[in-house]
């Protein structure tokens, strides 16, 4: 039996949200047109003070979330997700006010989630047609790209606010962004947490500019979408991308392909001991968010085993780094002199508490890097020799 698209709403426990700040002559047409397809509509009306109020309460049978102030539509989204689970809702599809999108739209995230529960999924925008802004291009090519960097998987348009969202799987995640930046924040984080992102195909629709309506603000905005793009790279580099490689590691294919470097017989004992000790020696070197992908490239370059620098150099993942840290501190008194200063050990250790010593803890993490990989590759060295006695007299 066919369901309409009422039941299918019903059925898959899905709502629309809709954030408006201040779009009254776009809204009211939107907002009949989604009725069309379901009765389960939240606005969150984030400050708005032109006609909006007016409007939704000609319409009693939408939930309506508002206050006074405007904070951001970050902040509207994260208000209406609230409200969703508030009612029971699993999905949310969100849409934006100013005319942009298209309600007819609606069924093929419906579609998409019925293949693909659970999933988080992007109305893809063809940003190449005719009438697109050419700052919007830009800046979609931007996002799309340093979405790439932080995630590793590549998506073509992560700037669309018509988005289907399964918010009980982001129920238990704290966000920090209250602006435009939040939708990317929550799909960085998202792929970070392991949650299926992908897209459908919609409609997009660009007003004349002398009748657009657009609240950002290229400035401002911008800057903070650099600054989020900035903390989010650090903790990939730092955390994200370590943690994904160990988790790989530890599944048992994972684990018999590593051992298949390290005994693979193309390279010479000697190759697979430098490797080693140089992943030890970058993992170790205070160039803090920059020691795996600078210790990948170099890999590429001195055409080293990269699977055994990339494990090496995971050294300094969270659980290690205040060993690190406090052992670099230690061997940097050497250089110092009378002017070392001492620190005890704690699980508290970071690099903002190596301020006070800073010329201390980098030459002694230079010279921990250089202890550190030599005694490595000669014990590796070694222990790949012996490996190999036993290999031959069984």
């Amino acid at each position: 039996m066919n369901l309409t698209s009422h039941e299918r709403f019903e059925q898959l426990r899905t709502c629309v949200v809709v954030p408006t700040y201040n779009n009254a002559q776009t809204l009211e047409g939107l907002l009949h047109d989604l009725t069309g397809f379901t009765d389960q509509i939240i606005v969150v009306n984030d400050g708005s003070t032109d006609r909006t109020n007016e409007i939704l309460s000609q319409l009693p049978q939408l939930h309506v979330v508002s206050y006074e102030k405007n904070i951001g539509k970050g902040w509207a989204l994260r208000s209406g997700f609230k409200k969703a689970l508030e009612l029971g809702f699993q999905y949310v599809i969100t849409i934006d006010s100013d005319g942009q999108h298209f309600a007819e739209d609606l069924p093929l995230f419906l579609d998409k989630v019925e293949e693909s529960p659970g999933c988080l999924i992007i109305g893809r925008r063809n940003m190449e047609q005719a009438g697109i802004p050419g700052k919007s291009s830009f800046g979609n090519k931007f996002s799309n790209f340093w979405y790439w960097v932080e995630t590793g998987y590549t998506m073509k348009d992560t700037q669309s606010g018509y988005r289907l969202y399964p918010i009980e799987k982001l129920r238990s995640m704290k966000f920090f962004t209250r602006k435009f930046e939040f939708e990317i924040e929550v799909i960085v984080r998202a792929a970070w947490k392991g949650i299926a992102i992908t897209s459908v195909p919609v409609k997009i629709h660009y007003a004349e500019k002398e009748n657009r309506v657009s609240h950002f603000r290229p400035f401002q905005d911008f800057s903070r979408i650099s600054v989020l793009n900035a903390v989010l790279i650090t903790i990939a580099l730092v955390y994200i991308l370590p943690r994904d490689f160990f988790r790989r590691l530890f599944k048992k294919e994972k684990r018999q392909a590593l051992l298949r470097q390290l005994f693979h017989p193309d390279d010479s004992n000697s190759k697979k001991a430098i490797s080693v000790g140089f992943g030890i020696f970058m993992g170790i070197l205070p160039i803090w968010g920059f020691q795996l992908i600078t210790a990948i490239a170099l890999a590429v370059l001195f055409r080293l085993n990269k699977a055994l620098v990339i494990v090496a150099a995971n050294i300094s993942i969270p659980p290690f780094i205040p060993f690190v840290l406090y052992l670099s501190h230690l061997t940097g008194k050497t250089w110092m002199g009378e002017n070392a200063t001492e620190i005890s050990f704690s699980k508290t250790i970071s690099l903002e508490g190596m301020q006070n010593s800073f010329m201390q803890y980098v030459l002694g993490a230079i010279t921990l890097a250089i202890i550190g990989g030599l005694t490595t590759s000669v014990l590796t060295f070694f222990y790949l020799k012996l490996f190999k006695k036993s290999s031959d007299r069984n």
